[in-house]
């Protein structure tokens, strides 16, 4: 088995100048909404971004048995920022992963109702999988999902998650087909499989959060490498961008100094580092805990942050002539 690793050999404090900067002023929030917690984003065809949110509500466990009252799902113009519209009231218990597929369709996980659901740009329900309440480590259930993965043809990866451990790989229509991992520090072993996505290569790639790595698996969930280091930090979500490279964000290790924590790192596909951006802070283009990433059809970045409640849009600096 192949096994590559990557180090930091600048702290992201020292970088020159990094490639992205944050776009002020977006999103255009209307007085009275609130977003709270943003724990999924993600960027269709026609640049509106979708941010799944907590709208206040704070993770606690036991989680509340009640839905979400207020909207959890709100929909922006990816280029003015303006909310288009807003939809998932009384329908979530803790939003966490949101994925955008081939077909526009918005893939969500619930950490609280441990399911998954596809659903329409304007929030219909096209398919449920798992239980509603009831956690489970069966081909049916989930312990916590917390995000998805599609390929072209419709089938796709659950991670899931904070109990189970493991990815599970499902049909088009929902037909359980194969799941890999357990908990541990080994190849093809996870601590919280956070973050998935298929890359341009059809590989599949596991933020491994508490592991503080990428995990990168060929199609049928076989261990290809291992990408951790400095700059990557602790992998919270991950995206692949239209030109093929990779965007993740790091929400964090408490083993870095607090100058080297949250900041969002491009990848190329072979793992190196291509650039980072942002760092901890309050500020705009700096994070509180960057929980998710994104990237639209025309390159901008969006990071939703979880303590920040926020989701903030970075677009690539022009070339100085």
């Amino acid at each position: 088995m192949r096994f590559i690793l990557f180090f930091a050999l600048l702290a992201t404090a020292s970088l020159a100048q990094s490639q992205h900067e944050v776009f002020p002023g977006w999103p255009q929030l209307p007085e009275g909404h609130v977003l709270g917690l943003c724990a999924g984003v993600g960027v269709d065809a026609q640049n509106r971004v979708f941010v799944f949110h907590r709208s206040g509500r704070v993770w606690s466990k036991p989680f509340p048995k009640e839905a979400i009252p207020a909207p959890t799902v709100s929909v922006f113009d990816g280029a003015t920022g303006r909310l288009l519209s807003s939809w998932g009231a009384n329908r979530f218990i803790m939003p966490h992963g949101l994925t955008v597929d081939h077909a526009g369709n918005l893939w969500l996980t619930d950490v609280g109702l441990h399911q998954v659901f596809k659903c329409s740009p304007s929030g219909e329900v096209l398919l449920t999988l798992g239980e509603a309440g009831i956690p489970g480590s069966d081909s049916t259930h989930f312990n916590l999902p917390t995000n998805v993965a599609v390929l072209a043809d419709g089938s796709f990866y659950v991670s899931d998650g904070y109990q189970n451990t493991r990815v599970m790989k499902f049909t088009a229509v929902g037909r359980f087909e194969f799941e890999w991992g357990t908990k541990g520090h080994g190849p093809g072993e996870f601590n919280l499989p956070h973050g998935i996505t298929v890359d341009a290569q059809g590989r599949i790639i596991v933020c491994d959060r508490e592991n503080e790595r990428l995990q990168v698996f060929d199609a049928k969930g076989v261990f290809l490498h291992e990408w951790k280091g400095t700059q990557l930090g602790k992998p919270y979500g991950i995206a692949t961008g239209p030109n093929g490279h990779l965007f993740v964000i790091d929400g964090g290790s408490p083993s870095l100094k607090r100058e080297q924590r949250g900041k969002a790192v491009e990848l190329d596909l072979s793992g190196q580092v291509l650039d980072t951006f942002g760092s901890y802070g309050k500020a705009a283009g700096q994070f509180q805990l960057g929980h998710d990433i994104a990237v639209g059809p025309d390159g901008a970045v969006y990071v939703a942050e979880g303590t920040g409640t926020r989701v903030q849009k970075f677009v690539r600096r022009k070339a100085v002539e």
